[in-house]
């Protein structure tokens, strides 16, 4: 029996390089029509730019800044079939300058979901556990559900503000107390506790919000909700060992994409991003911090991406401090076909 319930992730996730030219362009490759679009300058300093269907094309989010959302009608102006198209503005199309941008596919043109407290445009694919939800949350403090279209209960669900500056709230299942833990997408800081924060909390139709607390009062929201699926898409957490032979992780794949993020109070440690397209052959060495916006930075963060999952090979204190809690978010280049079980004193 296959470990896997996604036999091609690169038809869910996929990661792109491309070249800027200062004009107009269509960047190819990705594979399917992104719904969700995020972009990092490599060699620069420059923030990362977000783009989603829900809010439409030319509406950007920063991950490093708690800005609101701002329109930039040079910047990502359309999603393709096969990718998106840039006008020339430097964040995302500088001249002879080198990007990143990691793609997740939804499900298209965002619809309305009634499942929660108020109605949100909603677009999900449960195939691969992901979904875009944009919603205005209720005009009085208290907890408020929205639905998210999954069928089946985050473990991640990342919020932002949009129409007002405000952290990025990210809910990382089985970390902190219940419903009152949370990280920033856009700082360092370790695993915080918020009485109602995320109110009642996730079900598998409605995430849990607390206004007042986890966003503003009437105002526009943006979430990426994020559900575990079997082969393709993992979040889990682990402890670092201090040692360039460091802990492993199993993830059930071989990695394409991890996110990782210190969470032990008394560190404060950066969201550190590896992928396996700025880095072809192992140590994967190459890392963009989420909550910065800093040049591509590469020898610090060394992580083998194996055929079940990653190993650690440095000992910095970003992803692999003795005796140190971390989170990570996994996402499949090839799954680990297999009936088996996992190791033993491996992540979750």
């Amino acid at each position: 029996m296959a470990y896997t319930t996604i036999d091609n992730p690169a038809k869910h996730f996929n990661t792109v390089i491309y070249t800027g030219n200062g004009s107009t362009q269509s960047i190819t490759g990705v594979g399917f029509q992104p719904d969700w679009t995020w972009i990092k300058e490599r060699g620069a300093v420059n923030n990362h730019e977000l783009y989603d269907v829900a809010r439409g094309v030319t509406k950007r989010i920063y991950s490093d800044l708690t800005n609101a959302e701002d329109t930039n009608s040079t910047g990502l102006t359309a999603f393709g079939t096969d990718g998106f198209t840039l006008g020339g503005a430097g964040g995302t199309n500088n001249n002879s300058d080198t990007y990143v941008a990691w793609n997740w596919k939804a499900g298209g043109a965002a619809s309305s979901n009634t499942d929660g407290d108020v109605t949100a445009s909603v677009s999900a694919n449960t195939t691969a556990g992901f979904s875009i939800v944009k919603f205005t949350s209720s005009s009085s403090s208290g907890a408020m559900t929205v639905g998210h279209g999954l069928g089946a209960t985050p473990q991640v669900v990342i919020v932002k503000d949009i129409g007002a500056s405000g952290n990025w709230q990210t809910y990382f299942e089985g970390i902190g107390t219940a419903n009152q833990q949370y990280l920033k997408l856009n700082a360092t800081d370790a695993v915080t506790n918020i009485s109602g924060l995320w109110g009642a909390g996730m079900t598998s139709s409605v995430i849990g919000i607390g206004v007042g607390v986890a966003v503003d009062a009437n105002e526009s929201d943006i979430a990426y909700c994020f559900a575990e699926k079997q082969g393709y898409c993992k979040f889990g957490t682990y402890v670092g060992n201090g040692n360039a032979d460091g802990a492993f992780v199993y993830t059930g794949f071989k990695p394409a994409w991890i996110m990782r993020k210190n969470i032990d109070g008394g560190v404060t440690e950066s969201w550190v991003i590896e992928d396996n397209k700025r880095n072809t052959f192992n140590p994967v060495n190459e890392y963009l911090l989420a909550d910065s916006n800093a040049a591509e930075g590469a020898n610090a963060f060394d992580t083998d991406f194996l055929s079940n999952g990653f190993k650690m090979r440095s000992n910095n204190d970003g992803t692999n401090r003795n005796a140190t809690n971390y989170m990570y978010m996994a996402f499949a280049e090839n799954p680990f076909v297999t009936a088996g079980t996992k190791a033993a004193g491996t992540a979750r």
